[in-house]
């Protein structure tokens, strides 16, 4: 069989099992050398569809690779939250403060070794304290480190509003890893413009959430987080700890622990009892929002934070 009907036989099984065979002819390109030899046929593998549909009924991404989304930046300073392009602000250098002893203890910089010290919840007493709008400035602040990457984590599974607050609309996420084998974290996972910044999304709605955040999946699944890239922060915002049940399960699987307090809002009593639920919890840290600050005119509220943290029960 001479070299040319071998490339025809060839071309036709790739046919046959549904790959398109890109034709030089049909494109105008050149056709085959004098030699009698053909040019290589340029095979196109058909492309994959471009969605699948997870067990749960949500749409995933069927190739293993995230996808890549556009924040509007400008509009995110707008609302307050911290931007990379945006000019040097108060509250980004509050921030800079704040993030520095997460850092340290995350990369095993600290007074003693965490483990599991760069997964770090943030959470709250109750609703309304700001901890999703904390969580987000944290990780930007975060992703302007040289050294470090961050993954935003939207756990609060119950009332998931990180995406919302980013301007982008929900998407599969955690609970589809953790429901379906078959969906793979980078298959969910949103790399952004902002470089060293990507999204988990909360994913579907599960009537079980609790008790996946408990499973031997989802601490298969910490462990691939916080050991796959030795740089890498993992911010997650969760629920009140004094309104589900799911904060208090996450918090056992964190390394550190931020709990946002509305200044001047917050019962000393919720404060209290929200800390006992996470009593076991090796570093946890306190962080108090819209704290009354210091100014040339005298005292006032700002977009300020006050920060104060430690180890065991020295942190309440």
């Amino acid at each position: 069989m001479s070299l040319i009907e071998q490339a025809a036989k060839r071309l036709e099984q790739l046919r046959k099992a549904g790959i398109e065979v890109h034709s030089p002819a049909a494109s105008g390109e050149a056709p085959a050398s004098n030699s009698g030899i053909p040019p290589n046929p340029q095979v196109q593998t058909a492309p994959a569809s471009p969605q699948e549909r997870s067990s749960a009924g949500t749409t995933i991404p069927s190739a293993a690779v995230s996808r890549t989304v556009e924040l509007d930046l400008n509009a995110l300073s707008a609302t307050g939250l911290i931007s990379p392009d945006a000019p040097r602000s108060r509250i980004a250098d509050q921030y800079r403060v704040i993030k520095r002893p997460l850092i340290a203890n995350a990369m095993g910089k600290g007074a003693a070794p965490i483990k599991r010290g760069n997964l770090i919840m943030v959470t709250s007493a109750v609703s309304g304290e700001g901890k999703s709008y904390t969580a987000i400035n944290l990780a930007m602040s975060i992703a302007m480190e040289l050294d470090n990457t961050v993954m935003l984590v939207d756990a609060d599974l119950p009332k998931p509003s990180v995406l919302k607050m980013l301007g982008l609309p929900p998407g599969p996420g955690l609970l589809d890893v953790l429901t379906d084998e078959s969906v793979e974290l980078s298959q969910v996972l949103m790399r952004t413009n902002v470089d060293k910044l990507s999204l988990l999304p909360s994913g579907s709605q599960h009537a079980r959430a609790t008790e996946l955040l408990a499973s031997d999946a989802m601490i298969r699944l910490l462990d691939e987080m916080a050991n796959r890239y030795p740089d890498r922060i993992i911010i997650f915002d969760s629920p009140p700890l004094l309104m589900t049940t799911e904060s208090r399960v996450l918090a056992t699987h964190m390394g550190q622990v931020v709990v946002v307090v509305k200044a001047e809002s917050t019962a000393r009593s919720d404060v209290k009892e929200a800390l006992a639920a996470i009593d076991a919890c090796a570093v946890k840290l306190m962080l108090f929002n819209q704290a009354r600050m210091s100014t040339q005119d005298g005292y006032g509220y700002g977009y300020g934070y006050g920060y104060g943290y430690g180890y065991g029960e020295k942190g309440a």
